[in-house]
């Protein structure tokens, strides 16, 4: 319990510092548009790199991680089904998907990893698994949904390749796979660039919450207590049923994939939605219900399972 309470303390201070940087005005007008695109083009696909590259990707293959998968896609398709009978966009769709389905396996997730389940390592193969699959699917979704000029074959099959998150995870586990090690003089710039996507990336959200009002309100509220809904309770509940009913797992294997399933949205998706301009409100009020709502659903999986 002290792990969940330790890990949610760290982000609501740095959120509540972009909070107060956002209504002071210090940082300007544009404050929160640079830290988004500073995290989005530069600093996140370091991080992504740095880490993916350092990676064992035999991780991929863990039955742990195949429990995650199917609670990760089971939460997605339910809120993209809902949301095809209901007419929304393929923006809303896609940040919707993602907030329902997309933990947050860095910034919380290793710090509840290591407090409550022991060790930081478990939340590789989810974070592997988003980082190699997820995102890259998700922003090639919304790359090619943007308006314009229609596009080519080749110009969409090579979508990814034009993208900053998708290339640095990509360029990441291609080092991997090789099992080739980057010189620390190349290393360590990209890791000190690295660290700044998360403070960026919370900064950023704590900014964008000056002068919000109530979350779930307006038009948007159908979808952002769903996404919120899935998140905290449908998630993990899937991971419990498939990990135990399907895959027999129990104990401490049992309890690192219902942990790893409740965990928040990731407060980058709001990165994702800001740099597209898309379902902005969806994400940001989604990822701070799934996160006030993850606190309970986190103290008593860790209660019932730990």
């Amino acid at each position: 319990m002290q792990g969940v309470l330790t890990g949610f303390a760290v982000i609501a201070v740095v959120i509540g510092v972009g909070y107060v940087l956002g209504r002071r005005g210090h940082l300007g007008e544009d404050g929160r548009t640079v830290l988004t695109r500073l995290a989005f083009n530069v600093a996140t696909p370091a991080l992504l790199f740095t880490t993916l590259a350092q990676a064992d990707l035999s991780v991929i293959f863990s039955q742990r991680l195949l429990v995650t998968a199917a609670a990760t896609a089971a939460a997605a398709a339910v809120f993209v089904t809902v949301g095809l009978l209901r007419g929304w966009g393929t923006g809303q769709l896609t940040i919707g998907a993602l907030c329902s389905s997309y933990v947050n396996a860095g910034n919380l997730g290793i710090p509840i990893a290591v407090y409550v389940l022991g060790d930081a390592s478990l939340v590789a193969p989810v974070l592997l698994f988003q980082q190699m699959v997820v995102t890259p699917l998700a922003l090639t979704v919304l790359d090619l949904s943007l308006p314009g000029e229609p596009r080519s074959l080749l110009q969409r099959l090579t979508t990814p390749l034009r993208n900053p998150m998708a290339v640095g995870s990509l360029t990441g586990v291609a080092v991997a796979a090789t099992g080739w090690t980057v010189p620390p003089p190349a290393l360590e710039p990209l890791t000190l660039i690295g660290n700044m996507s998360v403070p960026a990336v919370l900064l950023a959200f704590g900014i964008s919450l000056r002068g919000s009002g109530i979350p779930a309100r307006g038009d948007n509220r159908p979808a952002i207590v769903l996404s919120a809904v899935l998140k905290t309770a449908f998630q993990p509940l899937v991971a419990w049923g498939i990990g135990a009913g399907v895959f027999h797992l129990h104990g401490a294997a049992l309890l690192d994939v219902v942990v790893t399933s409740a965990l928040p949205a990731a407060q980058n998706l709001y990165t994702y939605a800001s740099q597209y301009r898309v379902a902005e409100q969806l994400a940001r009020e989604s990822i701070l219900l799934s996160t006030l709502g993850s606190i309970p659903a986190l103290i008593t999986v860790a209660a019932l399972l730990g």
